[in-house]
């Protein structure tokens, strides 16, 4: 069997359309658009078996119609969302099983993007693998658009009790944004200025900085540190008010990144 390969097809303005594939068969996840995908699923002659969508925005669900009316596929997506090409609904604790891949994908519900937005979790070796939409970002979160800041506090922390070696294919190249954000929250943070100095460098080469993985999540995202002293004076001093709940550090933070 070959090893499964994950490859990013650039989309529309910014978005990332992930095809899980092992050089035979491959799964697409979130394709806004379709034209990309069916390019790259020709030049690599690859057989596509499944839709994997996280959620119902059209950045990702744009493509769906286009892919159906060439295959024949079973769509995964949100029960909580109305999407009218997903056929397969997917709620927590939900199992998918992509034979033709000997891909195993656990969905996992992360309500706060949208009200019904959903990630897959896939226990592989030597990484797991982790595709969130638009939930978690390299060094951000997604805008609370259906949900609250409790909703998506809770839907990051849910995503940050995986394993520090599962790599995170998130739906956007928003990293060199969302650390410049980064920075100014936690000035002195060295892991950041790391990983910003990488982000640069691939960026500089049109390559993603995607994946990214949550060891360095852990270690850079702002939003996933609420409860770090420095970061709370931060905010703080942001909002001129004390704040002593993790969830009103996390939603003051998330409000200052949507006017940065």
């Amino acid at each position: 069997m070959n090893s499964l390969q994950i490859h990013p097809v650039p989309a529309l303005r910014d978005n990332y359309i992930w095809i899980i594939h092992d050089a035979v068969h491959a799964a697409i996840v979130d394709p806004g658009d379709a034209l990309p995908v069916i390019s790259y699923l020709n030049s690599q002659q690859l057989q596509p078996v499944a839709i994997l969508i996280t959620h119902h925005h059209g950045d990702h669900t744009g493509g769906n119609l286009q892919l159906l009316k060439r295959f024949d596929l079973p769509v995964y997506g949100p029960l909580h969302e109305k999407i009218p090409t997903v056929n397969n609904p997917v709620r927590e604790g939900d199992r998918i099983q992509l034979a033709p891949l000997a891909l195993t994908l656990d969905v996992i519900e992360i309500s706060g993007h949208t009200r019904g937005h959903v990630a897959y979790f896939a226990a592989t070796q030597p990484n797991n693998l982790l595709f969130c939409g638009d939930t978690l970002f390299s060094c951000g979160c997604g805008r609370i658009f259906e949900g609250t800041p409790r909703q998506m506090y809770d839907a990051l922390r849910k995503l940050t009790s995986l394993p520090d070696n599962t790599l995170v294919y998130c739906a956007h190249e928003y990293t060199l944004g969302n650390i410049a954000f980064a920075r100014t929250v936690e000035p002195d943070n060295a892991d950041l200025r790391k990983l910003e100095q990488r982000a640069n460098q691939m960026r500089q080469q049109y390559l993603p900085t995607l994946p990214t993985d949550m060891a360095t999540e852990k270690a850079c995202n702002p939003f996933l540190r609420c409860q770090h002293s420095g970061i709370i004076r931060c905010v703080e001093q942001f909002t001129g008010r004390k704040l002593t709940d993790p969830v009103e550090v996390f939603a003051a933070l998330r409000e200052w990144k949507n006017i940065f």
